[in-house]
């Protein structure tokens, strides 16, 4: 009987109680007829149970805009075109573990002095204090301070690279990095070997007030030993490259070299323009502005890096 009374019902009727009952069980609810409770489809628990940590995403910094032109391409193609961009060649702002896997012939070489770490001897405190900032950037970077010193071969030219982090508060200059150049330097008096400092910074850090500013003299001082040892020292410029580091050890190189398009100098182009009340040239501060005006020997392409500097490594060794 109750198969004859659901056969006479309405076509219409039947359609709309099978939509119903379809979407009570979508939303989780059991219906109140006996046809909803035996139909196919029946969501027992209401709601969606897939944890976060379970969900498909597609994975952060998959995908790399260039500042440049705006070419979009994937991280493994960047790094493949050794982080510059494969339509502008414009080149990205990389890290010490970037230029040391560029460089250096394999992953064996020695990174040193990495038990020297920052204090914070004045008590400094902006916006929050110096030793908080310290903690905060140690834990969210994995890196100790703002230069990297690693001994490794370039094409089977042994060489010293000191090597500068930005994300490591602006790469700026501190007594730790200082002390760490200074011990480099050290090292290089005693093996006879060259050095290479990459500089990538803001310049120096406020936070150490005059400790930092002390560096310049410290680091310039030491340099002289190596020129009075007759040991190579390249100086390599990337963007960005101001301040202290640009006033002292940065312009001091044998050879002061740069990567196309970096930005360099002592302060930044808009307070020099509201100081001077001038427009400033096309280019200004660029890498190739410098070139032209004397301040730098050439400039190196960064997937040429590794063999111009292997082929200058055995010019000063003959």
């Amino acid at each position: 009987m109750g198969v004859v009374s659901y056969l006479s019902r309405p076509k219409e009727h039947c359609m709309a109680k099978n939509v119903e009952d379809f979407d009570a069980n979508l939303a989780g609810e059991e219906g109140q007829s006996e046809e909803a409770k035996s139909s196919w489809f029946k969501r027992i628990k209401k709601g969606i149970l897939t944890s976060t940590a379970e969900k498909k995403e597609t994975p952060e910094g998959l995908w790399v805009k260039c500042p440049e032109c705006n070419f979009i391409c994937t991280v493994n193609d960047l790094r493949e075109h050794l982080f510059t961009c494969p339509k502008c060649n414009h080149h990205h702002r990389i890290g010490s573990s970037e230029y040391f896997e560029i460089l250096f012939d394999n992953p064996n070489f020695e990174v040193m002095f990495e038990n020297i770490l920052s204090k914070d001897f004045l008590q400094f405190t902006d916006l929050k204090s110096y030793q908080k900032r310290l903690e905060e950037t140690w834990k969210k970077t994995d890196l100790t301070d703002s230069i990297r010193v690693a001994a490794g071969k370039v094409n089977d030219e042994p060489l010293v690279i000191g090597c500068m982090d930005f994300e490591f508060i602006g790469g700026s200059l501190g007594s730790v990095m200082g002390e760490r150049i200074s011990r480099a330097i050290d090292y290089c008096l005693r093996h006879r070997t060259p050095l290479l400092i990459i500089c990538k910074s803001g310049g120096a850090r406020m936070m150490e007030s005059a400790f930092s500013l002390m560096q310049l003299a410290k680091v310039s001082g030491k340099l002289s030993q190596l020129t009075d040892a007759k040991i190579p020292y390249i100086s390599l410029l990337t963007d960005p490259s101001f301040g202290g580091i640009s006033a002292s050890f940065g312009m001091l190189g044998d050879l002061n070299i740069a990567e196309p398009g970096a930005l360099i100098g002592f302060a930044g182009p808009r307070v020099i323009k509201e100081t001077i009340k001038k427009d400033l040239p096309e280019g200004f501060q660029r890498s190739e502005f410098l070139l032209d005006h004397g301040f730098l020997d050439f400039i190196v392409d960064r997937k040429n890096l590794k063999s111009k500097i292997s082929t200058l490594l055995g010019l000063f060794r003959n």
